[in-house]
C-alpha cells in the first residue's frame, strides 16, 4: 500500500506540474518579445514545483520527473522498482494534465497562445535537434545537481529545499523557453505532445523524443557528477 500511495502522489504531483505550469502558458504565451508571459510561465513553472514539494514531497519525494527519478536512482535513493513505478505514474499525471487542459480550453472556447498544450519544440533552436539536445542535456544536469544538492543528507536546508527547486526550475525556464520550451522532464513534455498530436497538432510528437532522452541523458550525468563531487575521496 505505500508503493501505491507513492504512486498516486507521483501522479498527482505531475498532473499539477503540467496543469499550472503548461496552462498557465496556454493562457500567456511563451513568445521571448512577450516579457511578461515568458516569465509569467517560468515562474508558474517553479511555483508549481513549491506546491508539490510541501503537498506530496514528504509522500514520495515530489520527483514528477523521470529524469529526477533516475537521478535519485544513480544515487541510490530508490529502487529500479520504484523507479518503474514513478515513471508511470508520472507519464500518466502529465497525460491527464494535459487532458484536462484541453477540456477545459476546448469547452471554454478558450484560446491557446502556445498552439500545442504548452508543449515543447526546437523553434527557438532553429529546428536543430543537436542544439535541442544539448540545452536540455545541460539544463537537467544543473536542474539534478540542484536537487541532489538540496537533498543530501549531508546538507541541512531545513524547510527551504522545496523553495530553492522551486525558483531553481523557474530560473532554467527563464533561460530555456526561448529555446525550447524547456522540458528538462519527459513526462511532461509526453503528455502534452499526445495531447496535442489527438487534437491533430502533430508537431511536437515529432520532436518529442529529443525531450525525452536529453533530460535522461542530462540526468544521469549529472548524478554521476555529483555523486564524484560529494564523495568522501581525496
Amino acid at each position: 500500500m505505500e508503493a501505491v500511495k507513492k504512486y498516486v502522489a507521483e501522479c498527482l504531483g505531475t498532473f499539477i506540474l503540467v496543469f499550472i505550469g503548461c496552462g498557465t502558458a496556454m493562457l500567456v504565451g511563451c513568445d521571448a518579445s512577450m516579457g511578461s508571459g515568458y516569465l509569467l510561465t517560468a515562474l508558474a513553472f517553479g511555483l508549481a514545483i513549491v506546491v508539490i514539494a510541501y503537498g506530496v514531497g514528504n509522500i514520495s519525494g515530489g520527483h514528477v520527473n523521470p529524469a529526477v527519478s533516475l537521478a535519485v536512482l544513480i544515487n541510490g535513493g530508490i529502487t529500479v522498482t520504484d523507479f518503474v513505478g514513478y515513471v508511470i505514474a508520472q507519464c500518466i499525471g502529465a497525460f491527464a494534465g494535459a487532458g484536462v487542459l484541453d477540456l477545459i480550453f476546448s469547452t471554454g472556447k478558450v484560446v491557446d497562445m502556445t498552439g500545442g498544450f504548452g508543449s515543447n519544440g526546437l523553434g527557438g533552436v532553429n529546428d536543430s535537434v543537436a542544439a535541442g539536445f544539448i540545452v536540455e542535456i545541460v539544463l537537467t544536469c544543473f536542474f539534478v545537481i540542484t536537487i541532489l544538492g538540496v537533498t543530501s543528507k549531508k546538507q541541512n536546508h531545513g524547510s527551504f529545499g522545496g523553495l530553492v527547486i522551486g525558483l531553481t526550475l523557474a530560473a532554467i525556464h527563464i533561460i530555456g523557453i526561448g529555446l525550447t520550451g524547456t522540458s528538462v522532464n519527459p513526462a511532461r513534455s509526453l503528455g502534452p505532445a499526445i495531447v496535442a498530436a489527438i487534437e491533430g497538432c502533430s508537431d511536437p510528437i515529432k520532436v518529442v523524443y529529443v525531450f525525452i532522452l536529453a533530460p535522461m541523458i542530462g540526468a544521469a550525468i549529472g548524478a554521476f557528477l555529483y555523486k564524484f563531487l560529494e564523495s568522501d575521496d581525496k
